[in-house]
């Protein structure tokens, strides 16, 4: 068994005042690094009376380590750790008003995870509101397309999230979350959205709830999304357009921590991805895993095995990790995400994080991140307005590094086509999320194996996106 390593170290902080929101806030690196400090006294003789700053001692011990590097056994692998990290990845970079909330969500959630009164709750309003389970649909005319000339080719399989109530994934986890908070006593709710499915999942829920809805949502995202606009509006919610930077989804979730940070004990921030600070992603990722656990059933059911390749376009990341989580120690299932490359990855104009980004900190957690030399942000790209985001989800960061999963890119271009091929081989318009997915089936069922199962989650309906595409396809 390996021993906790120790060490002794100096810090310098600014002395006591007053007021002590300033000294514990520079603390809170400590609480969210991955050591316990164990020991934590001042050093008198190191300070003077004209000392502007004066040391401590920490003795800080590591937690045994566990082997997570490539190639090893994704069973023991933490994910996250006690400090919400997914190796490197993840974390909580807050301000010190919100780590008590944070705390507190972490809390419930596992209290509510073995409370079996709230699953029943949860079960039922999945079932008989959101319309669970949705189907895994053998897409036959799909994959008689990418049948080769010898007769062979992949069969491809569809989970059909886009036939849930609202027409997207997003509602798996807006439902639960708004039943967390009314158990936390929260009545106001806020949101980000993008292309509008995460809002509009939020404000349908709120209003099964009785509960005060806010939804942020990039000004430029209004105008493509009108449709969901008016959808959320018409729920009852509260949508106010945010016109900094870009406009754009980073925006809105910006603007939705401003809120949050200002109402934290009124107010629950029902974050729509697998981002953020620690417990979301953990705590998104868990909520949506229904879509992994049903398609693992399905499979058993359909042809008496496993998926060989799982598809799902990645934004920030919610409905490609509801597929990939029940599915991440098998490590014979290989797991795909696609990105959105915007006009091409040497462009500049693309959200392609996982394939072109480094290292950062966005909105709460450490991941990969579409930045310049000075640690800015660079403007993503995107036709779809749900994968125009520059960061991505620490645990999907993890699996890139650790070689778990792949990730690739498609073209605005290519996803539009796939929006036309889709709707007139299999009679489903896509979203323009889902078509970045579909698109990358063109360079994927070339390579595989006669008889190669595939399932791609086909996250949402495109009818969000109908206006949008009818300015570019001629149709």
């Amino acid at each position: 068994m390996a021993a906790s390593a120790t060490f002794r170290a100096s810090v310098s902080l600014s002395p006591p005042s007053s007021s002590s929101s300033s000294s514990s806030s520079q603390l809170t690196h400590l609480r969210s690094s991955p050591f316990k400090a164990l020991k934590f006294t001042p050093l008198p003789s190191s300070r003077s009376s004209k000392s502007s700053s004066f040391s401590v001692s920490c003795t800080i011990a590591k937690d045994p380590p566990v082997l997570m590097a490539p190639g090893s056994d994704p069973a023991l692998w933490q994910r996250p750790d006690s400090f919400g990290r997914f190796g490197k990845f993840g974390g909580k970079y807050v301000p010190e008003t919100l780590m008590h909330a944070l705390s507190q969500l972490e809390s419930a959630f596992y209290a509510l995870a073995t409370d079996d009164d709230f699953q029943r709750e949860l079960a039922g309003i999945l079932k008989d509101y959101v319309g669970r389970e949705s189907p895994l649909y053998f897409a036959e005319r799909l994959t008689e397309h990418y049948r080769r000339g010898n007769g062979e080719g992949p069969l491809i399989y569809l989970k059909r999230e886009d036939l849930n109530h609202t027409g997207a994934h997003k509602i798996n986890n807006a439902v639960a979350q708004a039943l967390l908070a009314k158990r936390l006593g929260k009545k106001r709710i806020i949101a980000e959205t993008g292309a509008g499915q995460h809002g509009v999942a939020t404000a349908t829920v709120c209003a099964r709830f009785g509960l005060e809805c806010i939804i942020y949502m990039g000004a430029q995202d209004m105008e493509r999304q009108a449709l969901n606009v008016f959808r959320m509006r018409l729920l009852g919610a509260e949508v106010r357009g945010v016109h900094s930077g870009t406009a754009t989804l980073k925006d809105a979730t910006s603007e939705a921590i401003r809120d949050w940070v200002t109402n934290v004990e009124t107010t629950h921030y029902i974050l729509g991805s697998v981002a953020g600070p620690h417990p979301y992603p953990m705590m998104v990722r868990d909520f949506h895993a229904v879509i992994g656990k049903e398609t693992r059933k399905q499979a058993l059911e359909k042809w008496g095995g496993k998926p060989d390749v799982l598809v799902a376009c990645v934004g920030g990341g919610s409905n490609a990790m509801g597929l990939f989580h029940e599915f991440v120690n098998d490590k014979e299932v290989r797991m795909i995400g696609v990105e959105a490359a915007g006009f091409g990855l040497d462009s500049g104009k693309h959200a392609a994080t996982l394939t072109k980004g480094d290292v950062g900190v966005l909105h709460g957690a450490m991941s990969y991140l579409l930045q310049d030399d000075d640690g800015q942000i660079i403007e993503p790209h995107s036709i779809s307005a749900g994968l125009d985001y520059p960061g991505v989800g620490p645990e999907h960061s993890f699996f890139k590094d650790m070689g778990r999963a792949e990730y690739y890119s498609i073209t605005d271009e290519e996803a539009l086509e796939a929006f036309k091929r889709v709707s007139r081989l299999e009679g489903i318009i896509p979203a323009l999320e889902t078509s970045h997915a579909l698109a990358y089936l063109e360079k994927l069922c070339p390579t595989l194996a006669d008889g190669t199962r595939v399932v791609l989650n086909f996250s949402g309906r495109g009818d969000k996106d109908v206006q949008t595409v009818a300015k570019y396809l001629e149709v």
